[in-house]
């Protein structure tokens, strides 16, 4: 989409608009962005003073007309990125996000219709044609402020989502959340939340704030974590050795390793699942942590964290590739770290990178979990030695090796014995075995395979 195209769009209905008697004003996040100096995405206008159809005779004599939800007096032109809208009133019939009654409204006036929007910074509303803000809910002070407030308790309280965009506004606008919104949420209840949701609040601060950790912090001051990040929570309070983490507690630490990771979020080849490996990579350590001889350890809290991180990533999503990767993330994270302590061989470093499901990503989320302690980095000799690595780990993986071609060429069929010969010669290749070398050590050892196959079946020895 073309924002001046757009904004050129957004005045030609508003002057037909203001031809047939109404008024067209921009809403939402378009108010705040642009007082913000922000660049605007998304051009959202609500038409005020003439019935629904006479607005869609309009939109259709502009372009041509979509029906993003005409029950609800929503519309779109095609090939342009606006958003058409009537004043709406909304009344809950349950307890759910989607539970709610709408009627159309055109002459119900700018400040009822504003009152049904959830922020005051979200509540003002911008003349198209003047310019004009109308602010009837002190969204401009607020704004200065950096303050995000409900604009109706009642109306608030009706919709449960608001809580995890609360936290997400505060993430990505940097703002704080007003005391009395924050005991308001504190009473709502997020369980029946439809996961796809969640999911798409929680990755607006994860994959656009400077500092995600601002998200999760907000949802628990307001005392939200417990239904949907529980695994998150129990983090709270989960003490380190102060040598090696002289920032804190495990939640601390999670939440450094988070701002550390958006830092490093353009690099990742999968930027949503590099963040939620992040959030996920220590949930172990509650479970495993002891004092021994004085001094606190969590031997192993990368393979304890498995169960939690597949509770948390299913609670959030479907997706299974997103679970598989931060799985193996949390699994490997300490790895890379470790080899380079060890001052390990170079067959240490192929099984490592061969082992992950994004070697890129994993090296990435190692550097955020080291910058992530509260010492000052330091790491920036193991950052060049793990690159070499990867890249001869790159080179080794662009090198001809035998293939499945090559062993049904040589007569051995799927199944068992060629399963295990692919294994093996996988391994020869990760070990640096010439092609040629590789192809005869691998027939040798399916022919081995085949005869204790045959033997076993008859009960007699190979010889």
């Amino acid at each position: 989409m073309n924002p001046e195209q757009d904004l050129a769009m957004a005045k030609t209905i508003a002057e037909k608009v203001a031809g047939a008697g109404g008024r067209a004003y921009f809403v939402g996040g378009f108010v705040r962005d642009r007082l913000m100096g922000h660049p605007c995405k998304d051009v959202d206008i609500e038409v005020h003073g003439i019935s629904p159809d006479e607005l869609r005779r309009i939109l259709e004599n502009c372009g041509e007309l979509t029906q993003m939800g005409a029950s609800f007096g929503i519309y779109g032109l095609r090939h342009y990125g606006i958003d058409i809208a009537m004043p709406r009133q909304e009344h809950a019939t349950g307890k759910g996000h989607k539970d709610f009654s709408v009627s159309v409204d055109p002459w119900i006036g700018p400040r009822k219709a504003a009152m049904r929007r959830d922020f005051t910074v979200n509540a003002m509303m911008m003349d198209v044609l003047t310019g004009e803000v109308l602010d009837p809910f002190g969204g401009r002070a607020d704004l200065q402020r950096r303050v995000l407030r409900h604009v109706s308790c009642e109306r608030f309280g009706e919709d449960p989502l608001r809580v995890l965009r609360a936290a997400q506004f505060a993430a990505r606008l940097e703002f704080t959340v007003a005391p009395e919104t924050i005991a308001l949420c504190r009473g709502m209840d997020l369980s029946r939340l439809a996961k796809e949701r969640v999911w798409q609040e929680t990755m607006k601060a994860l994959l656009q704030a400077r500092k995600p950790s601002v998200y999760f912090e907000t949802l628990r001051e307001m005392e939200q974590l417990s239904f949907w990040f529980k695994e998150a929570e129990r983090l709270i309070g989960t003490e380190q050795d102060p040598l090696f983490h002289p920032e804190g507690d495990v939640w601390t630490h999670t939440m450094r390793v988070l701002d550390e990771a958006a830092r490093l979020r353009e690099k990742a080849r999968e930027p949503a699942a590099l963040m939620l490996a992040a959030l996920c990579h220590d949930f172990g350590k509650p479970e495993i942590s002891r004092v021994i001889e004085g001094r606190i350890r969590a031997f192993g809290h990368e393979r304890a964290g498995l169960p939690a991180a597949e509770a948390f990533t299913r609670r959030l999503t479907d997706e299974k590739t997103v679970r598989r990767y931060v799985l193996n993330m949390t699994e490997l994270h300490m790895r890379p770290g470790a080899l380079c302590s060890q001052h390990a061989g170079e067959k240490a470093y192929m099984r490592l990178f061969d082992a992950s499901v994004c070697p890129e990503d994993l090296l990435l989320l190692a550097q955020a979990d080291r910058r992530g302690t509260g010492f000052g980095y330091d790491g920036e000799q193991d950052e060049a030695l793990l690159s070499q690595k990867l890249e001869a780990y790159r080179m080794r993986m662009r090198e001809e090796y035998v293939s499945p071609a090559d062993l049904k060429k040589a007569g051995i069929a799927p199944g068992p014995v060629y399963t295990k010969a692919l294994r093996y010669a996988h391994t020869l290749h990760l070990s640096g075995v010439p092609y040629k070398e590789a192809l005869a050590q691998t027939l040798a050892f399916a022919r081995r395979e085949t005869r204790q196959e045959q033997f076993a079946g008859t009960g007699e020895r190979s010889p």
